[in-house]
């Protein structure tokens, strides 16, 4: 399969032209060993539960810019053209990141907005801007309520980053919505509440705009199928992880199952005959960000479990598309 996957790539670039990298990437956690007495981040200092320590930060941020310099570039030969991330706690982390030695050579900028969230941690989205010309960015709040107790509850903001792909605008909208903490099924009503904003938002460009070219990202923490995520869809945009998760794959294991909770969405745009088109998207997930050995064996390789410290990467795959511009515009 990953042999028929490179072929058709490479047939791709001989007669449309070159294809770029859009990925997205729950990076678990990446906080910065400092207590903000604004936000329930104690876990992750020094003194706290999971003794984090800055040395952690720094080793955390090195696998990080390892795994994102090679999302897609056995494809493209190159590091992803934007990617959106989930789970930092600030702008700082993201300045460290995109300095590292492996992603300074492709001079990625960053957008990011503080969002609301209890433990402090937000969305942002990468982009090399020698070939991503950033217009704005706006972050959309989604507000929750306690289902029992009626109180007001945080989440991420999904941000909207607008730009220009060539002298098409795109929108890329990056989200992580609320977990499955309390049971899928009493959690639902939180992630239909962001689908419900994520709908405005799609809906507004939209009507603007009908072949606007939209792309959805993000850790939503549903699958393809659940409720909210067929509610998004229904909106104009085709769900583009459906048929990896009904061929079983996934980004996340709990529990011996697989999830695929991280996902692309692609409004009609990027599927009718014009310069930018979708070409395919896949997980990337190979031997080396895995769980080499143990009870976990094959899941995604994480920074740290029940308190030891295992110099993985993440709790997630990340997962990427490919998309191109055609040599005929």
């Amino acid at each position: 399969m990953r042999l028929i996957f490179l072929l058709c790539t490479a047939v791709c670039l001989a007669q449309h032209g070159h294809l770029h990298t859009v990925a997205f990437y729950n990076v678990e956690n990446l906080f910065d060993a400092q207590d903000h007495p604004r936000t329930h981040d104690d876990d992750y200092t020094p003194t706290g539960r999971k003794a984090w320590q800055p040395q952690h930060v720094v080793a955390k941020i090195d696998q990080l810019a390892k795994v994102i310099a090679q999302i897609g570039q056995v494809h493209t030969q190159q590091p992803p053209l934007v990617l959106g991330l989930a789970e930092v706690e600030n702008q700082d982390l993201l300045e460290r990141l995109i300095a590292h030695p492996l992603l300074a050579p492709y001079g990625y900028q960053m957008a990011h907005v503080d969002s609301p969230d209890y433990r402090g941690i937000d969305v942002g989205l990468l982009y090399r801007k020698n070939l991503f010309q950033w217009h704005h960015t706006k972050a959309h709040s989604v507000a929750l309520k306690d289902p029992k107790t009626g109180r007001n509850r945080t989440t991420r903001d999904i941000l909207l980053v607008v730009g220009y792909l060539g002298e098409q605008r795109v929108h890329l909208l990056v989200n992580h919505w609320p977990s499955r903490r309390g049971g899928r099924q009493s959690s639902a009503v939180h992630r239909l509440a962001a689908a419900k904003v994520h709908r405005r938002i799609t809906d507004s460009l939209l009507r603007k705009d009908p072949s606007a070219y939209i792309i959805s990202m993000g850790d939503y923490n549903d699958n393809p199928t659940d409720k909210s995520m067929r509610y998004i869809a229904q909106g104009g945009l085709t769900n583009q992880s459906k048929a990896l998760y009904k061929q079983g794959n996934g980004s996340l294991a709990y529990r011996d199952q697989w999830f695929l909770f991280d996902q692309m969405l692609f409004s009609a745009a990027w599927q009718s005959p014009t310069p930018l088109f979708f070409y395919a998207m896949n997980i990337h997930a190979p031997l080396a960000l895995r769980t080499p050995l143990g009870k976990y064996k094959g899941y995604p390789w994480r920074t740290h479990v029940d308190g030891k410290q295992l110099q993985g990467y993440s709790d997630h795959f990340p997962v990427y598309a490919l998309i191109g511009q055609r040599l005929d515009d």
